[in-house]
């Protein structure tokens, strides 16, 4: 019997494939390794594949796309009611298979590659975000540790970074300076990535780039992950100088 519907419970090495036909007959029901998903789905008559819009089901997608099959992709929370049994990979599959014949359910957009991209993009600022908002409250919590705060905004942390950055200040025995210098060379760091991201989606946001657009951020990502490494390499040798002194 030819196959018409597929569930496919995808994950990061096993997939689970439940396979029906035109007569709602159960024609397939297995496992796949992750090398041998695109060989069975190219041995396939084009057909509707239905997944989970989880993690790599939109790369998934395009793939099985331009196999000639038809993909469609649900939230993982409206496939749930279709679960008849105890949660597994099996009856997942299974599920999936149900839920994308109904013709009430809701399904999600696939999202191209590129556009992807520019969800990473916010992505990975918004992680360096709480990363840079982390080493500044450490920085503030260890000083405060010895007595040492200063006002709240850029310009209290100008002043803290100034007095770790000033080896005449008694204030901080020397392995507290080690310590914290590392954590301001890491928050030079976290900036100088931040702005790098700030600056591309700044040149991405211009409509109709100009031609030098491609070269400026060619010249601009590498530069700014050398200031990046700069900074911490700067700190590093500083403490390899206090060890050898």
């Amino acid at each position: 019997m030819q196959i018409t519907t597929i569930g496919l419970d995808i994950a990061k090495n096993v997939f689970q494939v439940h396979g029906i036909d035109a007569t709602e007959k159960v024609v397939v029901r297995k496992q796949l390794r992750r090398g041998q998903v695109m060989k069975f789905f190219e041995a396939l008559p084009p057909c509707l594949v239905g997944m989970e819009a989880c993690a790599s089901a939109h790369y998934w997608a395009r793939e099985l796309t331009k196999l000639g099959h038809e993909v469609r992709l649900m939230p993982a929370k409206d496939v749930k009611a279709y679960v008849k049994r105890n949660k597994n990979d099996a009856a997942d599959a299974e599920a999936i298979c149900e839920a994308v014949r109904r013709p009430t359910m809701r399904f999600v957009q696939v999202k191209s590659a590129e556009q992807q991209g520019r969800l990473m993009q916010h992505r990975a600022r918004d992680l360096l975000l709480r990363q840079q908002t982390q080493v500044i409250n450490a920085l503030r919590a260890h000083l405060a540790e010895l007595g040492i705060v200063a006002a709240q905004g850029r310009e209290g942390l100008k002043q803290l970074l100034t007095i770790i950055a000033d080896e005449k200040d008694a204030r901080l025995p020397i392995d507290a300076r080690a310590s914290l210098i590392l954590l301001a060379a890491q928050l030079q760091a976290l900036h100088t990535m931040i702005g790098s991201i700030e600056k591309r989606r700044l040149l991405d946001s211009v409509p109709g780039a100009l031609a030098g657009v491609s070269r400026l951020r060619s010249i601009h990502r590498p530069a700014s992950l050398a200031c990046a490494v700069v900074a911490a390499t700067i700190a590093v040798g500083w403490l390899n100088s206090l060890a050898t002194s």
